[in-house]
């Protein structure tokens, strides 16, 4: 696949702190930082045949790119995020008829979006919360899924593989027997041109040591988590994605948008945060002032026993 540099999108005049501003910060990771991403859900998807036979559980779903994707491969596909902002930006893009029918904390209509004219008609959820939530929702009986994915990439922060385990185990329940669970997490350090940059958020929060800091990836990072959570391994793979940026503007509000950056913002504040972003793309900028950085990530694939 060839990579695409995101558009331009012009900073607001008086930009507040990214906490208090969650949907405008959910806004910037939908059209500028999500995409990134888009080369290791196509090769996930690829690798496992997803289409008309899957219905996938998405951990973590987001603004619903990578679910929107599955949906078009013709699989019936249920996401959950503990992200409103998100999960709401996720609706307008799987359930963009504001007629659809659907409960309290859920979305769902027959056919969703994006499946093979003439296909079956299919259920597309997006929730508020986490596994137990869309345990809770299944009052029409559903199947149980065959794919459950956590796309969001670990062996970034400190406790980020700490805080998946909880939430597979809580899945895995939902789903059948030999069903395939993906994992995915940043590459090697010396792969991953981000790397530099996301060294400020650990700079920044001395103050806050342990509470979000940076820390390289780890080899074993995605067979550790599959292990605490009870799955077994069953392959992986490296893709590379590039972060490309239109300017350093959009650069900057695309990485504060992952929230990486927030206990560095707690620590310190939003103008200086950006200020240390904006000097640690200097090596990535590029003489037309659009910014590239190639990373790798990798994915792997469990299964539940």
């Amino acid at each position: 696949m060839t990579p695409m540099l995101v558009q331009h999108h012009p900073h607001p005049a008086s930009a507040a702190p990214a906490a208090p501003v969650a949907p405008g910060r959910a806004r910037d990771w939908a059209e500028i930082q999500e995409r990134m991403l888009v080369p290791l859900y196509e090769a996930v998807y690829e690798h496992l045949e997803v289409g008309t036979g899957t219905r996938l559980l998405g951990l973590g779903c987001g603004s619903g790119l990578a679910l929107l994707m599955a949906a078009t491969r013709g699989a019936q596909v249920t996401g959950v995020d503990t992200d409103h902002a998100r999960v709401d930006l996720a609706r307008q893009r799987l359930l963009p008829d504001p007629g659809t029918p659907g409960t309290p904390g859920t979305a769902g209509t027959p056919g969703g979006t994006g499946h093979p004219r003439g296909g079956p008609r299919l259920e597309t959820r997006l929730l508020y919360g986490g596994p137990s939530d869309a345990a809770a929702s299944d009052d029409q009986d559903l199947p149980a899924y065959n794919l459950v994915t956590a796309l969001q990439p670990i062996g970034c922060t400190a406790d980020d593989a700490d805080g998946l385990v909880p939430t597979l185990t809580a899945a895995v329940p939902l789903a059948e027997r030999g069903s395939a669970v993906v994992l995915a997490g940043w590459g090697p350090p010396e792969r991953c041109a981000t790397t530099g940059v996301l060294r400020i958020a650990c700079r920044l929060t001395e103050r806050l040591r342990g509470r979000g800091a940076w820390r390289p990836a780890l080899r074993d990072d995605l067979e550790d988590v599959a292990a605490r959570a009870g799955l077994h391994p069953d392959g992986s793979g490296r893709v590379s994605c590039p972060f490309g940026y239109a300017d350093t503007d959009s650069a900057v509000r695309g990485l504060l948008s992952t929230g990486h950056f927030d206990a560095a913002v707690e620590a310190s504040d939003q103008e200086t945060v950006e200020k240390e972003i904006t000097e640690a793309l200097h090596p990535h900028t590029r003489p037309d002032g659009t910014v590239w950085m190639p990373n790798v990530f990798r994915y792997l694939v469990a299964r539940i026993p």
